[in-house]
């Protein structure tokens, strides 16, 4: 089949364009970014635009079998940003696609939609409430995709945890320097909550489920994340562990830690925000039991196994990123005032 990848630039896409490719279709990107990674670049058909522009959309739908639709600005992007990319340029492609006759589109979409929960764990029919403008603009794209439901056009919604493994940096590269450099690393409260993460190649797998199944089994939404997960503390440990400086996972009081984080993101002095801040604490796990039994979906990958290979991944390929900073998941976020801090774990 012939994919078309939105944001195939990115950490998703690139995980993505690898195991596509490894399966034997085709693949196009449609991204603003370059796609810069020599081992794919020559087996693809690339595509430099913005989906916000209706013609790049069109020019990159023609003779697609399949969209999967993972572009989006991330919350440190402006809020107009956020909206004209996750919203209006989601409208976009899906509306060039079903007029393009593309049999499906696969929708990459965010647990971020459940807001802060108040039970767990999460089921894809709880109430969806965003939390800042990157899990509403979330919510309003699901809604231009049932839209298209409602037209009989087959639109599996994935909902994946956060995703790590290779190419993956953004916040998760603030914890693996402070490991690779021998230091502890500080956690907002007592890190005995439960957070669920998920393995990229596991998302890349259910992607590829919701891509070859039938319509029937397909066409719907699903939550995506680890099976096996323990504590914060836990999880995280041991990538301390691996990194074998014998440096622990310090919890500090939530409140104040919270208050201190919610001025210095206000300062922009601090790359955590409050999706990030807020939920550290918290349990968040989502139930995957539709998608086990609807799909199939099994998971690889542990929450430890996937941070560890993410590490390791990190590790091999410093001197790549090692001086580069923005705002997206593939390079490292600036630490701010927070590098200050590491001097004391």
């Amino acid at each position: 089949m012939k994919f078309l990848i939105t944001g195939g630039s990115g950490f998703l896409g690139i995980n993505l364009t690898r195991f596509l490719l490894n399966k034997g279709h085709k693949v196009v990107n449609l991204d603003f970014a370059d796609f810069d990674y020599p081992d794919c670049k020559d087996k693809i058909t690339d595509y430099r635009g913005d989906i916000r522009n209706i013609d790049a959309v069109k020019e990159a739908v023609e003779g697609i079998d399949i969209v999967v639709h993972c572009a989006a600005a991330l919350p440190l992007y402006s809020e107009e940003d956020i909206y004209t990319t996750d919203v209006d340029g989601t409208r976009n492609v899906i509306e060039e696609a079903f007029k393009a006759g593309v049999k499906r589109f696969i929708h990459i979409s965010s647990t971020a939609v459940y807001g802060i929960p108040d039970h767990h764990p999460l089921k894809e029919d709880d109430k969806l409430i965003g939390v800042g403008h990157y899990g509403k603009a979330k919510i309003l794209a699901e809604e231009e995709c049932l839209k298209f439901r409602k037209k009989n056009y087959c639109v599996p919604i994935l909902r994946p945890k956060s995703f790590v493994g290779p190419e993956r940096l953004g916040v998760f590269a603030l914890f693996y320097d402070w490991a690779k450099d021998g230091h502890g690393f500080p956690m907002i409260g007592n890190g005995k909550n439960r957070y669920q993460l998920l393995d990229v190649e596991d998302l890349c797998e259910a992607i590829w489920l919701t891509s070859t199944l039938d319509e029937e089994s397909a066409n719907d939404t699903f939550n995506i994340g680890a099976k096996e997960f323990e504590t914060m503390r836990e999880d995280y440990q041991a990538v301390l562990d691996v990194a074998g400086f014998g440096k622990k996972i310090t919890g500090l009081p939530e409140t104040p830690i919270i208050l201190t984080l919610r001025l210095l993101e206000l300062l922009k002095l601090s790359p955590l925000y409050k999706w990030v801040y807020e939920t550290a604490s918290k349990d968040s796990f989502v139930s995957i039991e539709k998608a086990e039994s609807k799909i199939g979906f099994s998971p690889k990958y542990s929450n430890k196994d996937a941070l560890i290979r993410n590490y390791k991944w990190y590790l091999e390929n410093l001197n790549n990123f090692e001086n580069k900073s923005g705002v997206s998941h593939r390079v490292p976020w600036k630490q701010g005032i927070l590098k200050l801090a590491k001097i004391f774990f």
